[in-house]
């Protein structure tokens, strides 16, 4: 004979507890309240064990738990797991390591690696983890191991964030008066340089391999001038032998056939010489330029767009010629303008929106 349960909570008769079964989302709720809904009909808690698909000691469980925090005692509780090996302060501190990378003069090392990472948190926090261990907690961390991107060391970090914050006012000033009230359009523009040197790509692999790729040892090279507005979701692009103030001229005019009319682009790219506008560049009426902090490509989303196309359209290849590379990157860019959304997905950035 078991041993009886009641439920003691206030409100709580077989009727009620009915309808709350009713009005539940959750499956699991609703069939614990019908249980519920027996015990408080008068049945035996085996038959109402049975009828709701439990065990007699689980339904005592949901009884007690009800009758201490009510429905919301019914819900699955996930369990919280083991502890972490490191605390949330060691895990910050950790992160700030990889962050900022290794003292060569202090740690003897230009990377770490997960080898080191372990000596460290072993030196530093007295607890044991193996490489593996340290991989993990660092993809929980976020982090991924991947290709670092170059860095001019005449590079001013704190002029790259100022060009970020202070974006909207650096562009209100290079609008001319002529344009003042007009719609504004943002334009972003570089070059890149393919040719018959080429680019190898990463390429899916067998584990431990090496794969092999085609690659020139030839010097037959162009320009593909560049310029895209993430916001219209539209590009320009003309493929030219050299890159200097005369290809700069025809790539602004062809830029300006591609301003809706009766609007005005801002124009955002780097302080190459043949983009100084006090030269023999000849600036558009419907474009201003505005410079790019120096040695800050990380903040023209071209560079990703140059990416892109080398990943997917122009690397991995062998160019016979000068007109085998103007073919390959006109063919790279049309794809690229053909796929609706590509261009505003590349190239899109929180920090480079104004309102006008």
């Amino acid at each position: 004979m078991s041993g009886a349960i009641k439920i003691i909570r206030e409100g709580s008769d077989a009727a009620t507890l009915r309808r709350e079964a009713v009005g539940s989302r959750d499956a699991n709720v609703a069939r614990r309240l019908l249980a519920l809904a027996l015990i408080a009909e008068g049945k035996t808690r085996e038959e109402a064990a049975a009828a709701a698909g439990m065990d007699r000691q689980t339904l005592r469980d949901w009884v007690h738990r009800y009758n201490a925090e009510g429905i919301a005692g019914l819900a699955d509780r996930r369990s919280k797991g083991r502890p972490g090996i490191l605390s949330a302060e060691q895990l910050e501190e950790l992160a700030s390591w990889v962050r900022q990378g290794p003292d060569p003069e202090k740690d003897g090392i230009v990377r770490w690696r997960l080898s080191d990472l372990a000596i460290r948190i072993s030196d530093r926090f007295h607890v044991a983890i193996a490489e593996g261990g340290v991989g993990k907690i660092l993809h929980r961390l976020g982090f991924s191991h991947i290709s670092a991107r170059p860095r001019h060391p005449g590079q001013d970090t704190q002029a790259l964030e100022t060009h970020k914050k202070n974006f909207t006012a650096l562009v209100a000033a290079v609008i001319p008066e002529h344009a003042s009230g007009k719609p504004l359009e943002l334009w972003w523009q570089d070059e890149a340089r393919v040719g018959q040197q080429g680019t190898l790509t990463y390429a899916w692999a067998d584990k431990g391999s090496r794969p092999r790729q085609l690659k020139d040892t030839r010097y037959s090279w162009a320009y593909i001038f560049g310029a895209v507005c993430p916001a219209r979701d539209v590009g320009a692009a003309l493929v030219l032998p050299r890159a200097n103030a005369e290809a700069m001229n025809k790539h602004l005019a062809e830029i300006a056939t591609q301003v809706q009319p009766g609007s005005h682009a801002v124009l955002i790219l780097d302080g190459a010489g043949w983009h100084q506008t006090g030269g023999r560049l000849k600036v558009p009426d419907t474009i201003s330029i505005l410079h790019l902090p120096p040695y800050c490509p990380e903040l023209n989303p071209v560079e990703n767009i140059w990416q892109y196309l080398r990943q997917n359209f122009l690397g991995n290849r062998i160019f016979n010629d000068y007109n085998d590379i103007v073919d390959a990157c006109c063919n790279a860019w049309n794809s690229l303008i053909a796929q609706t959304g590509k261009i505003r997905q590349i190239a899109s950035r929180q920090w480079a929106t104004v309102n006008h």
